[in-house]
C-alpha cells in the first residue's frame, strides 16, 4: 500500500510540469502595498480547452475584484493557432510574501506566483478626491547612476479620459520613462482609488542636490447627475480638476576617489559580460573566418552609457568589425542596458595566437564598492589551410660571424653569380636560334578568358564569385598573389577591402571596381598576356 501511494506521488509530480507547460500564469507587478489590485493572467494556447478556472484556491488570501476572459484566433498559412486568456484582478488581504496558489482550468494547472505586499502609510492629501504621490526609490545616488522615480495618481472619483500630467524636464539630468502607464486600485480608509503609475529614471549629470520638481495632473471629473452621455468631439461635461505633487530632493554624491581615473566611469547595481564563436575555436584555419560575439549588461545604466569594449588587435589576426547593437530591458529595477559588438577575426599565420583577456571596471552601486569583471584570455590553435598558400615565417636569428666565414660566403656567391651569368648567356644563344612563337598545349582557359571572368564579378559588385575568378587567374601567373599585393599597394588595398566584404556582413555594399582598376594597373608584362597578344592558333592539318 506504501509503495502504491508513493508511486502516485511521484506520477502526480512527474505530469505537473506538462500541465503547467499548458497553463501559463504572470502578473502585471509583483510589488505592492496594502489596499492595492493586480491583474494575474492566464494564459493557454490549446483550442480545445473549454471552461473557466476554478478561483476557489484565491478565496482565503485574495480578493476577486473582477474577470474577464479574451479569446484570439492566429491563422498562420494552413495553421490556425488560437490562445484563450483569463484576466482576474485580486487584491491581497494580507501584507508580507503571499504566494498566488496554482489554478486549474480543465486537466492544465498553473505554477504558483509570489506576491511581496507591503503596509502602506497614510498621508494627510489621501482625503482628497485627487492627489499626488512621488517617491524616489533611494534618498542619494552617484552621479550618472539611476534613480527610479515612481508617480502615483490616486482618484476616489470617476474622471474622464482628457486627463494629462505635466512632462519631467530636469536641467541637470537624463530623464527616461520607463515603460507605459499602469493602472490598478487601491483601498484608502475604506475608500475605494483607482490609481495611475508612471515610473521615470533619472540619471543626474553633475554632483550635488538635485530637486525633482512638482508636478501637475489635470483631469475633468464625471458629473454624476448628468443624464445624458457627452459627444464624442465635444466638450466634456464636469468639473476640471487639478493636483500637484511635492517636490522631491535627491543627493547626488560625486565619482569616489577609488576609481581609476582613466576609467569609463559606469556606476552600475550589476555588470555582466559574455562571449560567443561562431564557429567554435578549437580547430580553426588560416584565413577562415570566426564570428566573436562580446554582450556587455549592466542593471541600472542605459545602453548608451556603456562604453566601447576593447578592441581585438592581435599580431597574426585580421579584425572585420561590425556596428555595436544596443538595447534596453524595462523591469521593476529600472534599466538593464545592452551593448553586444560583434567582429570576424582572421587568422593570417599557422600557430598558436593568444587572446588578452577583456576587463570592464565598475562601481557597484548596491554594495558601494570597485569591482572588475573578466573575460579570461584565450588561445587560439590556427592551423595550415591546404586550400591556401601560408608564408613560413623566417626567425631573424642574428649571429656573429667571423672575417673567415665571411669571406667564405663571399666566395660562394661569387661562384653562383659567375655560373648562373654563364648559363643565361647559354640559354640567350639558344633562344636566337628557337622560332618567335612556341605552342603550347591549352589544358584549361585561356589567360584572356579568366582575365574577362576576374572583370564580369568585379563589375557584378559579387564578392564571392571575385574571389573564385581571383584565385584562377592568379594561378596562371608567373608569381603569387601575396607577392603582387607585396609589390603594388593599389592592389594590396583593393585585397583589403574584398577581405572585409567576405568576412563581415557588409559583404552586401562592396564594390568591385577598384579591384579591377587595382589588376589593370599591373603592368602587362608582369601579368597574363591580354588575348590580343596571344598568338593566333593555325587550323588543324587534317579539318574534319
Amino acid at each position: 500500500m506504501n509503495r502504491l501511494c508513493v508511486l502516485l506521488l511521484l506520477l502526480c509530480c512527474w505530469t505537473l510540469p506538462a500541465h503547467a507547460m499548458g497553463l501559463v500564469a504572470s502578473v502585471d507587478r509583483d510589488q505592492l502595498n496594502s489596499g492595492e489590485t493586480v491583474e494575474l493572467t492566464l494564459e493557454s494556447d490549446d483550442v480545445t480547452l473549454f471552461g473557466k478556472p476554478d478561483l476557489t484556491p484565491l478565496d482565503s488570501l485574495f480578493e476577486v475584484r473582477g474577470t474577464r476572459q479574451v479569446n484570439q484566433l492566429n491563422s498562420i498559412s494552413d495553421d490556425n493557432k488560437g490562445t484563450t486568456r483569463w484576466i482576474i484582478t485580486l487584491q491581497p488581504k494580507q501584507t508580507g510574501a503571499v504566494i498566488i496558489p496554482p489554478l486549474q482550468v480543465g486537466e492544465y494547472h498553473s505554477q504558483p506566483i509570489n506576491l511581496n505586499v507591503t503596509q502602506s502609510v497614510a498621508s494627510d492629501n489621501e482625503l482628497a478626491p485627487v492627489f499626488i504621490e512621488a517617491t524616489l526609490d533611494q534618498p542619494s545616488v552617484y552621479v550618472q547612476a539611476q534613480a527610479l522615480l515612481t508617480l502615483r495618481i490616486y482618484h476616489s472619483v470617476a474622471l474622464y479620459d482628457d486627463s494629462s500630467l505635466t512632462p519631467l524636464h530636469l536641467d541637470d539630468a537624463i530623464v527616461e520613462q520607463l515603460g507605459e502607464s499602469r493602472t490598478y486600485e487601491k483601498l484608502i480608509n475604506g475608500v475605494r482609488h483607482g490609481v495611475i503609475e508612471r515610473r521615470y529614471g533619472i540619471y543626474p549629470q553633475r554632483s550635488g542636490e538635485l530637486i525633482i520638481p512638482a508636478q501637475t495632473f489635470s483631469a475633468t471629473q464625471v458629473d454624476s447627475q448628468q443624464a445624458t452621455a457627452p459627444a464624442p468631439l465635444g466638450p466634456k461635461p464636469g468639473k476640471l480638476v487639478h493636483a500637484t505633487s511635492s517636490e522631491v530632493p535627491l543627493t547626488v554624491m560625486p565619482k569616489p576617489d577609488a576609481y581609476p581615473p582613466n576609467a569609463p566611469w559606469l556606476p552600475a547595481r550589476s555588470l555582466s559580460m559574455s562571449e560567443t564563436w561562431n564557429p567554435e575555436p578549437d580547430h580553426t584555419l588560416v584565413g577562415e573566418s570566426l564570428t566573436r560575439t562580446l554582450t556587455l549588461k549592466a542593471e541600472g545604466l542605459s545602453s548608451a552609457q556603456l562604453p566601447p569594449l576593447p578592441a581585438t588587435d592581435v599580431n597574426g589576426l585580421r579584425r572585420y568589425p561590425d556596428l555595436p547593437q544596443l538595447s534596453n530591458q524595462i523591469t521593476e529595477n529600472g534599466l538593464i542596458g545592452s551593448r553586444e559588438e560583434r567582429e570576424a577575426l582572421v587568422p593570417t599565420r599557422v600557430g598558436q595566437i593568444e587572446l588578452p583577456a577583456v576587463e570592464v571596471v565598475w562601481w557597484n552601486t548596491h554594495e558601494d564598492h570597485l569591482e572588475r569583471t573578466y573575460l579570461p584570455a584565450r588561445t587560439l590553435l590556427a592551423a595550415t589551410n591546404p586550400n591556401l598558400a601560408v608564408d613560413t615565417p623566417v626567425s631573424n636569428t642574428p649571429t656573429a660571424l667571423n672575417e673567415e666565414s665571411s669571406l667564405w660566403i663571399w666566395q660562394l656567391s661569387t661562384l653562383i653569380l659567375a655560373l648562373t651569368t654563364l648559363a643565361s648567356l647559354g640559354l640567350w644563344w639558344r633562344a636566337r636560334w628557337q622560332p618567335a612563337i612556341l605552342r603550347a598545349a591549352q589544358t584549361g582557359p585561356s589567360p584572356r578568358t579568366l582575365l574577362d571572368d576576374l572583370k564580369r564579378a568585379c563589375l557584378a559588385n559579387d564578392p564571392q564569385a571575385t574571389r573564385q575568378a581571383l584565385d584562377a587567374w592568379a594561378r596562371q601567373q608567373p608569381e603569387t598573389l601575396a607577392d603582387m599585393a607585396a609589390r603594388f599597394v593599389l592592389l594590396s588595398d583593393a585585397l583589403d577591402g574584398l577581405n572585409g566584404a567576405l568576412y563581415s556582413e557588409t559583404g552586401q555594399y562592396w564594390q568591385g571596381e577598384e579591384l579591377w582598376k587595382a589588376i589593370r594597373s599591373i603592368p602587362a608584362a608582369e601579368r597574363e598576356q591580354d588575348a590580343g597578344s596571344e598568338p593566333s592558333s593555325l587550323p588543324p592539318l587534317y579539318p574534319k
